[in-house]
């Protein structure tokens, strides 16, 4: 492996919905070792979990994974992982998300090939085509699109791109039907040069990231490009205790 691959999964105990959300036990584990566990099936070179939490913290330890403390004060997930990767010696930095326990590897693997493949890109995500009318218009759905060489012109909660003739026309959602790709859905999981992460984590908030509430906006707006790579996979995450229950759901038909 010529570049030395890091995961780093920032976990915090605090959530608004789901308190303690990284500790909740699905199919005989916590969360986070799952989330762990899926990570390391990846073509990297390690996984860390970047956490402020002792519980947090002794939860990965017991099950033979490896952690490093942070600040508790981060704004961030990203700042998180940025101070987690000062004490590496990494050449790409992969931040994924600690609530995402049935993640593909090969979702990380097709992630980091652009980087590998070309020094010039600093930066990578993940988009998947939406083909549910009903989350074009959920602003909890990051949309993405991007221009002909897969670099990202923006990312939206907003419907995009905006379909004037058909959503124009108001047509109630469940009699329009999406043309494959029309539309992507952003995951976010990200892939950083070492370098670049930490100068990323060190530019103050940008207009339109404090307006979308998107953190990677602050990205574009300061002249940065981010390269997006499209997968057929959706990853599920777990925000609420009914995603809780349709991923307990998922696992216990897997290990049938």
């Amino acid at each position: 492996m010529s570049d030395r691959v890091l995961v780093i999964i920032p976990a915090r105990y605090a959530s608004t919905r789901l308190p303690g959300k990284p500790l909740i036990s699905l199919a005989g584990k916590p969360m986070i070792q799952h989330v762990y566990e899926r990570a390391s099936l990846a073509e990297v070179s390690r996984v860390i979990v970047a956490t402020d939490d002792n519980r947090i913290a002794r939860a990965v330890t017991d099950f033979g994974g490896e952690v490093i403390l942070t600040r508790a004060d981060h704004l961030s997930g990203t700042d998180r992982v940025a101070e987690a990767a000062r004490q590496t010696d990494a050449d790409l930095i992969i931040n994924v998300q600690g609530d995402e326990p049935l993640l593909n590897p090969d979702s990380i693997n097709r992630a980091v090939a652009p980087l590998r493949e070309q020094s010039a890109i600093q930066m990578g995500t993940l988009a998947h085509p939406l083909t549910d009318p009903e989350e074009v218009f959920n602003a909890n759905i990051v949309k993405v699109v991007c221009d002909q060489q897969g670099f990202a012109l923006y990312f939206s909660r907003a419907p995009l791109p905006y379909d004037r003739d058909r959503f124009g026309a108001r047509l109630p959602v469940d009699t329009l039907s999406l043309a494959p790709s029309s539309m992507m859905r952003h995951i976010g999981l990200y892939v950083y040069r070492a370098d670049f992460l930490q100068q990323f984590a060190s530019l103050a908030p940008t207009p339109l990231e404090k307006l979308e509430k998107l953190e990677q906006l602050r990205a574009l707006e300061k002249g940065h490009r981010i390269r997006v790579v499209t997968v057929e996979q959706s990853v599920v995450g777990v925000d609420t205790q009914d995603d809780v229950e349709k991923v307990k759901a998922i696992l216990e038909e897997k290990s049938i």
